[in-house]
C-alpha cells in the first residue's frame, strides 16, 4: 500500500501580511505572506509581527488537498521555474475568518474571480513542493487529448445555408 493511499492531504498554517496605506477607498491591503509546515499551534488572528505600517497574522490553519485527476495541473506548476501555492481567504471583523490553498493553477487562478477579499499567489516551500511531485509522479497518467467532433446525425436535416442567411 502507497503512503499516498492515506496521505493526499497536508494540514499547513497561513501567514497573511496586512500594509496600512493611504488611499481613498481602503485603509489596508491584505496579502498572503508564507505557508507554515508543519502548521503550528497558534490561535487563529495571533499577530506574529507589527511595525505599525505592516502586520504579519497567523490566519490559521488549513489543509492542501491533492487529486490524481488534476497531477497534470500539479506537474504544470512545477515545470514553470518557481512552484507556487494560490492563498484565498476571507475576513470577518479584519480578522481572517475562512482560508484556502492549493497547488493547482487552474483553481487558483478561479479564485480570483469567486469573491475573496483575499486572493493571492506565493512560493512553494520546498517540502510541500517535494511532496506534490511524489504524488504526481505516483498518480501521473498522460491522457490523449481527443478533439470534440461534431455530431453529425443532428445537422442531416438541416439545409446548407448561404452566410448571413438566418434559419427558418
Amino acid at each position: 500500500m502507497s503512503t499516498f493511499d492515506q496521505e493526499i492531504t497536508r494540514t499547513v498554517g497561513v501567514v497573511l501580511s496586512r500594509r496600512v496605506i493611504q488611499h481613498a477607498w481602503a485603509d489596508v491591503v491584505w496579502s498572503p505572506d508564507s505557508v507554515l509546515f508543519p502548521a503550528p499551534d497558534t490561535p487563529q488572528g495571533t499577530k506574529i509581527s507589527d511595525d505599525g505600517e505592516r502586520g504579519l497574522i497567523y490566519a490559521g490553519e488549513t489543509t492542501i488537498e491533492l487529486f490524481a485527476s488534476d497531477t497534470t495541473n500539479y506537474r504544470d506548476n512545477m515545470l514553470e521555474g518557481s512552484a507556487r501555492l494560490w492563498v484565498a481567504a476571507r475576513l470577518e471583523n479584519d480578522v481572517p475568518s475562512f482560508v484556502r490553498v492549493t497547488a493547482d493553477p487552474t483553481e487558483g487562478e478561479a479564485w480570483f474571480a469567486a469573491g475573496f477579499e483575499i486572493v493571492g499567489v506565493i512560493p512553494m516551500p520546498e517540502d510541500i513542493a517535494s511532496w506534490i511531485a511524489a504524488f504526481s509522479d505516483a498518480y501521473h497518467v498522460e491522457r490523449e487529448f481527443l478533439k470534440r467532433q461534431r455530431d453529425r446525425s443532428e445537422r442531416q436535416g438541416d439545409k446548407a445555408r448561404k452566410p448571413g442567411e438566418r434559419r427558418e
